[in-house]
């Protein structure tokens, strides 16, 4: 065996949940070596396969959350990729994240979205969860809307409001875990990218009107997203912790992709779904779980559809000016 350093993700069980065989299980899911991050070559490979069969090329980039997958199903003429079926792509193995690449239009604006994203804790190294992310600008993305199911930490929310994201607070970046860590190259952007106007305040401004125009305006907030590895939930001393530092939600995901989008100069807004308000008190004996993520999203389905129909109009409008 050739001297290679490996390193060992996720549970062997996983291989009969994904029904894969051994060798793509093994390839797939539990070895990554340190020579196999994606170059640039390799992901415009991934992009020439799905230009190729794709007769438009999308403006904005949509991750859909877990739960959201309504927005993907939104979409006028879908052209669907499974992601096994892209070359260089994970899989999604989280219940929420159906797993498909989805091509269409939204109020008439061509769009491409995730159904189902990819996470640290499902055992990919953070580079490959963002890979996506520059697959969009290589297939002609500008913009990219990022959604996400979070705890609600500060205490003015509540379950089902929506919180657009001003900033976010990047814990596993303090650790040295990084999308961008590795050898840079240029044609996707600088060494040391600027992460102070990470998300845009114009399209920030623009969504608040949109929520104005739909009455939503009680259920919208703006506040800072805070990424955690996952996949256990936090505990009442974490969650404290994080209060303190000014984190108004708390979920896995989105940092590391916005921070991959904004490398390669994508205009990015993003916003949580409030799922489950954060237990902070050790008397409360409630415990969060995973099927009311899924439920809260099902339940915000219409207007999470009407939302963000809206947003990509006024993109829509504002990249023709």
């Amino acid at each position: 065996m050739m001297n290679t350093a490996y390193k060992v993700n996720g549970n062997i069980d996983k291989k009969l949940r994904l029904g894969s065989t051994d060798e793509e299980f093994f390839e797939n899911h539990v070895l990554h070596t340190d020579n196999d991050k994606y170059t640039y070559e390799t992901i415009t490979e991934t992009a020439n396969f799905l230009r190729q069969q794709v007769p438009f090329k999308p403006m904005v980039g949509i991750i859909c959350g877990s739960g959201m997958g309504c927005l993907a199903d939104a979409l006028d003429g879908k052209i669907e990729f499974p992601y096994e079926s892209i070359p260089h792509f994970p899989r999604s193995t989280v219940e929420g994240h159906v797993g498909k690449l989805v091509f269409g239009h939204l109020s008439g604006v061509p769009v491409v979205c995730m159904k189902g994203r990819f996470h640290y804790y499902e055992g990919y190294p953070l580079w490959k969860c963002a890979m996506p992310v520059r697959v969009m600008k290589l297939l002609g993305v500008t913009h990219l809307i990022a959604t996400n199911a979070a705890g609600g930490l500060n205490p003015n929310f509540k379950v089902g409001d929506i919180m657009l994201v001003k900033d976010h607070i990047n814990l596993m970046g303090f650790a040295g875990n990084n999308p961008l860590q590795g050898p840079n190259d240029e044609r996707f952007g600088p060494r040391f990218p600027p992460m102070n106007t990470a998300y845009s305040r114009e399209l920030i401004r623009e969504a608040k009107k949109v929520a104005k125009e739909l009455k939503m305006q009680d259920i919208i907030h703006e506040g800072v997203y805070t990424c955690l590895g996952g996949p256990n939930f936090e505990t009442v001393a974490e969650l404290r912790m994080l209060s303190m530092l000014g984190a108004d939600t708390v979920g896995m995901s989105t940092v590391h992709e916005v921070i991959t989008a904004r490398h390669c100069n994508l205009t990015v807004l993003a916003f949580s779904l409030i799922t489950n308000m954060c237990i902070t008190d050790y008397e409360i004996r409630d415990n969060p779980n995973h099927e009311e993520v899924i439920d809260v999203g099902k339940q915000r389905e219409d207007v999470l559809k009407l939302f963000v129909q809206n947003l990509v109009k006024l993109i829509s409008k504002s990249c023709k000016k």
